[in-house]
């Protein structure tokens, strides 16, 4: 009984959803994993995510036009841009980030990030140390939903049926 309970506290994850490394496990097709959200109630970030001892990764898209509203998390991050371009600010700085960007967050600074509406959707690489898993908290306290350019937000049809699936 000892044995399971130390077993299923080395596979549980800060990130729900999320694959643990180690354990035997090494290598992994980030594009395919699982899909998680990764910005419940500020973002329309979603992806797969591996978590080791300390760090994470998410292999993490945001659709043409979308993205977070203003937020923070305790951990640092780094966003590698493979697809598309973010768009947004951190810590009050202005960031345009087209693919072959690496972009910083220092821990705790506010920002948001879009997926520009004048290019295609984004892809990106998400590494962060893992203080807290890969959802942070909108600076306004709530979870009234991502941010959507103009033009970009879902029809009432779409959300309807979201909720129904």
């Amino acid at each position: 009984m000892a044995v399971k309970s130390k077993q299923s506290k080395r596979t549980k994850t800060k990130t729900e959803g999320a694959i643990k490394g180690g354990n035997g496990r090494y290598q992994f097709t980030l594009a395919a994993l699982k899909d998680v959200p990764a910005g419940t109630g500020y973002s329309t970030s979603h992806g797969g995510v591996v978590e080791g001892k300390r760090m994470l990764v998410g292999w993490i898209h945001k659709e043409r036009g979308t993205g977070s509203r203003m937020h923070t998390h305790k951990n640092e991050q780094f966003n590698y841009v493979v697809r598309g371009t973010l768009v947004g600010s951190v810590n009050g700085r202005k960031v345009v980030a087209p693919a072959g960007t690496l972009i910083y967050i220092p821990a705790n600074a506010p920002h948001t990030l879009v997926a520009s509406a004048d290019d295609e959707d984004v892809i990106f690489i998400a590494i962060k140390d893992l203080s807290q898993g890969i959802i942070g908290r909108a600076v306004d306290g709530t979870v009234s939903g991502p941010h959507y350019e103009k033009g970009f937000a879902p029809t009432r049809a779409v959300r309807s049926s979201r909720r129904q699936a």
